[in-house]
């Protein structure tokens, strides 16, 4: 094991990250965005983003088994090239088949490609580097999965606004072909686990381990998935439903241009997640997990401006800007959390379980997710008119979870 952080290896699976992941962040824009504009529906929206989720859910598990048993470049590589086979699926089959029942299938399948391929990534980093450099390599990752989110969704919002839908896909196919290309040269270390059984044996002998050892061995994990689930639930679901509702549905702006400022807000997330990104790796030494909640109740507090611009503000663009500017914030937060997390995860596990144990976890964690989707795509649609109320609402229960993450996080250091 290299003392340096960036070795040969761990650059290359960065510039595969830099490239697949601006691909998928512009797709993953512009494919449920078409959907809202051709339908209108913030109900339709938030059901089909909540179906694309449940893949994502369900295969997590076998992409941390498969982590564990398999060279996880071959991981990478495979889902890379699948991913634009399924892009290219999709243009074939498009205006063949229904509208809805076609993205919603696709966004299944892109979800859960990657509910299958991020365990392999974070699972990669134990063996590519050494301890004392898992959270800066936690942060390097969290960066670029940032900096493509925030190339992606402007340039996806610029081009879709301009030429629609078929663009964007071309130049996704061809950024999973470059970066499966260029994973094929990855080397990265493993130990081939001895198997016994069927695939599905397997697999639940493999849950029943990360479960015993986050309940058992490690129950403050577990702890902090249920955490993990409420903010996912009552705060994460408002983000991904509600900025584009708000932005391209409620404000009063032309579509082109609501599409286009949709474009810009994500970018200003992806920004958010840079700089939280970059914040984590500098501050490495001094984050503290114990101090974590205070981080979500930051995040939460954002919410309460967004609402009362929608209440009493008069113009669309101030509304716009104090949700783009709120959207920053709260990403930063949310990345300085996640990757304090991630990396105590990967220290407190052994390598042999690290892909398992994380898959589990996000599994567990993004259970939630579905149901917070379709929960406010209805409330939105229920509350035409008064989407503030939404917000304000959403702002309260998440600023007590965060309350009650501090509670939780605190006891598990003052334990230590």
């Amino acid at each position: 094991m290299e003392e340096r952080l960036f070795t040969k290896d761990f650059t290359l699976v960065v510039i595969g990250q830099i490239i697949s992941l601006f691909g998928n962040a512009a797709v993953r824009f512009a494919m449920p965005l078409y959907l809202l504009n051709q339908t209108g529906s913030s109900a339709l929206y938030g059901t089909v983003m909540a179906c694309a989720f449940i893949p994502s859910i369900l295969l997590s598990p076998v992409g941390g088994m498969i982590a564990d048993r398999v060279n996880k470049r071959n991981i990478m590589v495979v889902l890379d090239f699948t991913t634009a086979a399924l892009l290219l699926g999709y243009l074939m089959l498009q205006g063949r088949l229904n509208l809805v029942f076609l993205l919603t299938v696709t966004l299944m399948l892109l979800f859960g490609i990657a509910g299958a391929y991020q365990p392999a990534v974070q699972a990669s980093i134990p063996a590519l580097v050494g301890q004392e450099h898992y959270m800066q390599a936690n942060a390097v990752i969290n960066i670029v999965s940032s900096f493509a989110a925030l190339l992606g969704p402007v340039f996806g919002g610029i081009l879709y606004s301009i030429y629609g839908l078929l663009p964007i896909l071309e130049v996704g196919m061809a950024c999973f072909v470059l970066s499966a290309v260029m994973e094929i040269f990855i080397t990265i270390p493993y130990e081939k686990q001895e198997t016994k059984g069927s695939i599905w044996k397997i697999m639940g002998q493999d849950i029943k381990e990360s479960f015993c050892f986050i309940r058992k061995e490690k129950p403050f994990i577990g702890k902090g998935l249920v955490v993990i689930c409420c903010v996912n639930l009552f705060f994460s679901a408002l983000i991904n439903v509600g900025l584009p509702y708000l932005v391209t549905e409620v404000l009063p702006f032309t579509d082109s241009l609501a599409n286009r400022l949709y474009g810009y807000a994500q970018g200003a997330l992806a920004a958010g997640g840079i700089v939280g990104g970059i914040g984590a790796g500098i501050l490495a030494q001094k984050l503290q997990v114990k101090k974590v909640g205070n981080l979500l109740g930051i995040a939460a507090l954002c919410l309460f401006p967004v609402g009362i611009s929608l209440l009493l503000a008069e113009s669309e663009m101030v509304v716009y800007l104090i949700l783009t500017v709120c959207c920053f914030v709260i990403m930063v937060m949310a990345t300085v959390f996640t990757i304090q997390i991630m990396a105590f995860v990967q220290t407190e596990t052994p390598q042999h379980l690290v892909g398992k144990v994380i898959a589990l976890c996000m599994m567990l964690s993004m259970c939630a997710q579905p149901f917070g989707n379709a929960m406010y795509g209805f409330l939105f649609e229920i509350c035409a008119g008064h989407e503030a109320v939404v917000v304000l609402a959403a702002g309260v229960i998440s600023f007590a979870v965060a309350i009650w993450a501090r509670k939780v996080f605190s006891a598990q250091s003052a334990s230590e």
